[in-house]
């Protein structure tokens, strides 16, 4: 199943031309789901793109596992083996999605075979979405239908096997300054956006500044929100005034801060600026936002992976789908095999040695949570 997943190229990405649907997987996946037993359901998502949700037994309340189905883009040059050929060497299975992640979705599926669901109490459900790598709107699309899957999730992103109830929400935003061009030997012929951005990138730092103040969780590794400027572009030559500048910022921030509040406060700025300057501005989300995600301490599925792996739950930086699950009320941890250090990366890999203790971890959330 690994070596089918990964040979099936699904790759999400922002520019059309390397944009990739996820049927084909999703067909792998309902095809052996099918014949495992499953009731499935293929969810259209967008163009080409497509959510698979299987349930195994009766009842509610149950277990949800949960996985991805599209991967990065890759730089096939960069690969020391074929990127979408499952190869293993060095107790190591290389290959694009190995821990980002398909894997995990074909070690679910391995693992609920060894239960006579007639006798469970509580259904078992594989999700598999579309675009996590980009919009995120599989994950979206099932918390906007507001009907929750089950009472636990675990979503399979790779956490070195360490449960994680924690990460940061991010945003991304693009802000535009659209002035007046002009010949540069006479300020008064145009009015430029490049120094309205000059201005708003100082106002922005000062904001950036008193959200780490105000905020702060030492539970993660950067205790504090960030905010990275990762893109400028204006004008188009040193003798003519900036016409129109553009910016995009990414922020990650801490549970307990929204989106909303975030991005009104960062256009607020911006809009101050253009008003003193007489510019027009124009703002785009780049990304519609991820909130942050936060799983109680006391959740039963965090108290019982730390119990099974012998690990405390950890914060990250990163960003899941974890919290459209708990918008749904289900209480999610994400644990999976594979380390986030491998992924997005050229020769991506899956250590082979995780994927027994991983289909074994699985087999005791399936028994606790669809049999207990």
């Amino acid at each position: 199943m690994m070596t089918r997943l990964i040979g099936t190229p699904s790759i999400s990405c922002v520019r059309d031309e390397l944009d990739m649907s996820n049927e084909p997987v999703i067909d792998h996946l309902a095809n052996w789901l099918d014949s495992a037993g499953f009731s499935t359901r293929k969810q259209a998502v967008s163009r080409g793109k497509f959510n698979l949700i299987a349930t195994l037994g009766k009842g509610s309340e149950g277990l949800v596992l949960s996985g991805h189905t599209d991967t990065v883009p890759c730089d096939e040059a960069l690969w020391q083996s074929d990127p979408f050929q499952l190869t293993e060497r060095d107790g190591r299975f290389y290959g694009l999605g190995s821990c980002d992640m398909k894997s995990f979705l074909a070690m679910a599926l391995h693992a609920s075979q060894d239960f006579d669901f007639s006798k469970a109490r509580h259904p078992l459900t594989l999700v598999a979405t579309a675009d996590e790598e980009t919009t995120m709107n599989g994950a979206r699309l099932l918390a906007e239908n507001d009907q929750p899957l089950g009472r636990y999730c675990v979503i399979g992103e790779p956490t070195s096997l360490t449960p994680i109830r924690e990460h940061k929400g991010i945003i991304m935003e693009l802000i535009r300054f659209r002035g007046q061009s002009g010949h540069s030997s006479n300020p008064a012929l145009g009015n430029s956006a490049l120094e309205a951005m000059h201005e708003f990138i100082h106002q922005l730092l000062d904001y950036r500044a008193q959200l780490q103040q105000q905020f702060r969780n030492e539970a993660f590794a950067v205790a504090q929100p960030t905010l990275n400027l990762g893109h400028i572009h204006g004008g188009d030559n040193p003798n003519r005034i900036c016409g129109e500048c553009e910016l995009h910022i990414d922020l990650r921030f801490l549970p307990g801060m929204q989106i909303e509040e975030l991005r009104d406060g960062i256009r607020n700025l911006a809009r101050q600026v253009a008003a003193r300057r007489g510019l027009q501005v124009e703002f785009n989300a780049l990304l519609n936002g991820v909130p942050a995600m936060h799983t109680r301490s006391d959740s039963d599925i965090n108290e019982f992976l730390q119990e099974v792996t012998q690990r405390q739950s950890q914060s990250v930086a990163f960003g899941t789908e974890a919290p459209f699950y708990n918008q749904m009320g289900t209480e999610t941890i994400v644990i999976g095999p594979g380390s986030i250090d491998q992924a997005h990366q050229p020769d991506e890999f899956l250590p082979a040695s995780q994927i027994e203790p991983t289909i074994s971890l699985l087999k005791n959330l399936i028994q606790r949570y669809c049999f207990r």
